[in-house]
């Protein structure tokens, strides 16, 4: 595994840290639309710890094996009543509760753990195949006529 970002959640810092997970999964390979859905669902479990944990936590890039993967992790109170477990989108009059749903819609896989110290969630993104062009071991031979009939070097 490696690691490609630690960084402390802090409200003021979003905007930066949600460019930071645009880059770093650029550079690993994701291109749009698929690097457009993975930080957007990175940015909602962040914006899930700064609006649902008192605002503290910390986030963590991550890849390994042709995956890329974030967690973040808080400190809050967990998630209540089994929310975690629900697939489908909440209410329209509700008006929150579509981080979790959204994170789970956006990315290729989640983990959500959650309880009275604190909640994370970690995210998958399946990175495209790299193919990578493999060269012949045998060398290339420069066949010229020689100008002598018949005759050629190499």
């Amino acid at each position: 595994m490696r690691t490609l970002l630690t960084r402390s959640i802090a409200g003021t810092e979003v905007a930066d840290l949600r460019q930071a997970v645009a880059r770093h999964a650029t550079g690993c390979g994701l291109a749009s639309p698929r690097l457009e859905d993975f930080v957007l669902a990175v940015h909602e479990s962040v914006i899930n710890v700064v609006t649902h944990a008192g605002g503290h936590g910390h986030v963590k890039l991550w890849t390994v094996d042709g995956v890329l993967g974030a967690e973040t992790v808080d400190h809050g109170a967990g998630i209540p009543g089994g929310y975690p477990e629900v697939h489908r989108p909440p209410p329209e009059t509700v008006c929150d509760g579509r981080g979790l749903y959204l994170i789970r819609e956006l990315s290729d896989g989640v983990t959500v753990r959650t309880g009275p110290r604190g909640t994370r969630v970690e995210i998958t993104m399946l990175l495209p195949v790299r193919r990578v062009r493999r060269r012949s071991p045998m060398k290339r031979i420069r066949v010229a006529a020689d100008r002598q009939p018949g005759g050629f070097t190499a």
